[in-house]
């Protein structure tokens, strides 16, 4: 018995013995996690706050932009139209039908401007200097009037970014406005090609990116397109859509992320999303520049290009809505799509339909599309359920100056400026489709109230809209439809 009590008693005490150094051994295990968590909170407060202040400095403000307008004796009305199509003597009834079944649809007006060349008959041999004289009128133009409005000098100017698809000289057409401004000799220059009408988009993106690196900068962005030298003089009607859509225009685009600049902005870009989808095949071969049979040099636009607008838009759409619409219209959007994969046997029309049943007024006040043509603007309308009214710029923009390209998106701007649309806080959706195949948007924030500026539309904006878009075309040529003329050879 006292043997058992010392062998107890010897137990307790070694017991007790360690009690200490193991309270100590959680004490340092504890101080040790705390410690961990202490360093994971602080780096997660610093991450927090680098982001907040590195979007903060991540900013682009739009200070102001010019769109080109030619002079009166560049315009290509009816009359001028037949002169340039009559003057080609590879076209036959078939093409002259084709030709006026196109130009009566196209949404174009009477008074859209063409390139020098072609209305002075020399449309079949341009000169080099024909392209540089087309591209410093717009360039020069539109970049003159941008520093006198906005009080920048040219040598204040950090960046400069011109996109211009067809015409890529040496020296570069950068080089060109360096030299004619006699910019500094640190400058970015940027020149980008074979874009398309999305260009003036990618533009804006490389500039965004670009001021995520340098502060304080002042950007240029200049778009245009060089039609004159890249007349189609051949008969293929694939080839020929693009004289009776392409006119003359550009545009330059004033940009910086200087903070203390923040009151004199108009705009404020938002957000830019870019889609390319090249790898498809069928997509990359709609949109292409090449020559016919003959040797003649054009711009082809095949059938599957609306089946690859769609596709590039969609995908498109699948990045942008999240960062544009609110929280409740997202989980609106959610439910009834999740509620559309349920619906068996449905047709691909109605499935489609259902994955575009989001309403995009809710995060955006005003859409600036693309003016490629009437066709175009009517599947945009229709895919976004636009009304009228959200068409009307992009309608007036197209009939007043045509499709001027990558520049055709500011003529939109700026028919809504001079109609006093855009009022402080409201978005503005930009959306661009261009060969590779691509699908390039934008959204843009108005920074103040009071943006009047008509610049292209001065003369003419309190006609506008106009009710009746019939071209005369249909008037003065139906009789090319006459089945009399199956017999009768046309000299």
């Amino acid at each position: 018995m006292p043997n058992s009590i010392s062998l107890s008693f010897y137990l307790r005490r070694k017991r007790a013995e360690k009690t200490p150094h193991s309270q100590h051994t959680l004490c340092l295990s504890m101080e040790l996690v705390m410690a961990i968590c202490l360093l994971f909170l602080c780096s997660l407060i610093s991450y927090i706050c680098n982001m907040v202040f590195q979007k903060r400095n991540q900013c682009c403000y739009m200070l102001g932009y010019e769109c080109y307008k030619a002079s009166d004796d560049r315009k290509l009305d009816t009359e001028a139209c037949v002169r340039v199509v009559m003057r080609n003597k590879n076209l036959g009834l078939e093409q002259y039908r084709f030709l006026l079944k196109t130009i009566v649809s196209s949404g174009l007006g009477e008074e859209t401007y063409g390139p020098r060349n072609v209305l002075d008959g020399r449309e079949e041999s341009p000169t080099e200097k024909d392209a540089h004289t087309e591209m410093d009128e717009i360039m020069f133009d539109t970049l003159d009037s941008l520093f006198a409005k906005t009080g920048v000098s040219p040598s204040e100017i950090d960046i400069l970014v011109v996109d211009v698809s067809l015409f890529s000289p040496s020296p570069s057409l950068t080089a060109r406005i360096v030299n004619r401004y006699k910019m500094r000799d640190d400058i970015k220059s940027f020149n980008l090609s074979g874009m398309g009408c999305s260009a003036s988009m990618v533009a804006i993106d490389l500039v965004q990116r670009l001021f995520k690196t340098y502060k304080n900068q002042f950007a240029i962005v200049v778009s245009t397109e060089s039609i004159g030298s890249h007349w189609y003089c051949g008969k293929e009607k694939s080839m020929m859509l693009s004289n009776c859509l392409f006119r003359s225009g550009g545009s330059s685009i004033l940009l910086t992320n200087k903070r203390a600049l923040k009151d004199r902005a108009i705009f404020k870009l938002k957000c830019a999303v870019r889609t390319n989808i090249g790898y498809d095949d069928e997509a990359y071969g709609c949109c292409m520049q090449l020559e016919d049979e003959e040797g003649y040099q054009g711009f082809l636009l095949t059938k599957s290009l609306t089946k690859a607008a769609a596709k590039a838009f969609t995908m498109n759409l699948e990045i942008l809505v999240p960062q544009i619409l609110p929280v409740t219209e997202l989980l609106r959007y959610a439910i009834s799509f999740l509620g559309s994969k349920r619906i068996k046997g449905q047709t691909p029309d109605a499935a489609r339909a259902l994955s575009f049943n989001f309403n995009l007024k809710s995060g955006i006040e005003h859409f600036c599309l693309h003016p490629g043509g009437r066709a175009v603007i009517d599947g945009l309308g229709k895919s976004l359920r636009l009304s009228e009214y959200d068409l009307e710029p992009t309608r007036m923009a197209l009939y007043r100056f045509g499709n001027t390209s990558a520049g055709g998106l500011w003529y939109v701007l700026s028919y809504m400026e001079a109609k006093k649309r855009l009022k402080k806080g409201d978005r503005i959706l930009m959306i661009s489709l261009g060969a590779g195949f691509m699908c390039n948007n934008c959204v843009w924030e108005v920074m103040k109230d009071g943006l009047e500026d008509t610049r292209v539309w001065e003369d003419c904006v309190d006609s506008y809209p106009r009710k009746n878009l019939v071209n005369p075309f249909t008037e003065k040529y139906s009789w090319i439809n006459d089945e009399c003329l199956n017999f009768v050879r046309l000299d």
